[in-house]
């Protein structure tokens, strides 16, 4: 997560807490939702121009991200849990680590393959994950994907409606899977929808 305090003439300056004055504007970048906070007094040309940059921020990104606007006095949701947080500070403390990513290992898998042993379940997903991978497919695409895989298990297919999908696929979107999280996944359960 990075913090940012907006300037007057629409410059981001990186800082590590947030002292909520009603004169600023922060911006509050995880990656996956970009938050613009604007205190009560705060010029209308400050908050004209952090719209913009904010804009401009995640038009930059390949992944979809989304930007949520907050009023001093009037935050919700996940914001007021990590309020106090933003007004301690972040630690930089470099013991925290990020959670381990998966990787498709298709190199180890095709390796196995060529010495003459048939490929397993998972050597079959990690194939499938792969040639997925290599397709480039934009990261909204997969999530839809995913989706529609994860409610035919559930459902009946003739059952899904195009809002089902458009709920789920913004419940993936929100998560933090990566690509190729998405593309094991998609994989996975296709070869159970196949057996189902």
């Amino acid at each position: 997560m990075l913090l940012f305090s907006v300037t007057e003439n629409g410059a981001l300056r990186k800082i590590k807490n947030m002292d909520f004055n009603d004169n600023k504007v922060f911006l509050i970048d995880d990656f996956k939702t970009i938050y613009l906070w604007f205190g009560s007094k705060a010029s209308k040309k400050k908050k004209d121009l952090s719209v913009k940059r904010v804009e401009k921020l995640k038009n930059a990104r390949e992944k979809s991200t989304e930007i949520k606007f907050l009023n001093q006095n009037q935050e919700y949701g996940s914001f007021l849990a990590i309020m106090e947080i933003l007004k301690k500070g972040l630690k930089t403390d470099s013991t925290i680590e990020r959670r381990p990513e998966l990787q498709i290992e298709f190199e180890d898998t095709l390796e196995l393959i060529e010495l003459g042993i048939d490929p397993d379940f998972e050597a079959e997903i990690t194939i499938a994950a792969h040639n997925l991978a290599q397709e480039k497919k934009p990261y909204e695409d997969l999530c839809k994907k995913l989706a529609e895989i994860q409610l035919k298990l559930l459902k009946d297919k003739d059952k899904i409606s195009e809002k089902e999908i458009q709920k789920k696929t913004d419940d993936i979107l929100k998560s933090s899977s990566t690509y190729e999280e998405l593309c094991w996944l998609i994989a996975e359960l296709s070869k159970l929808l196949g057996k189902k």
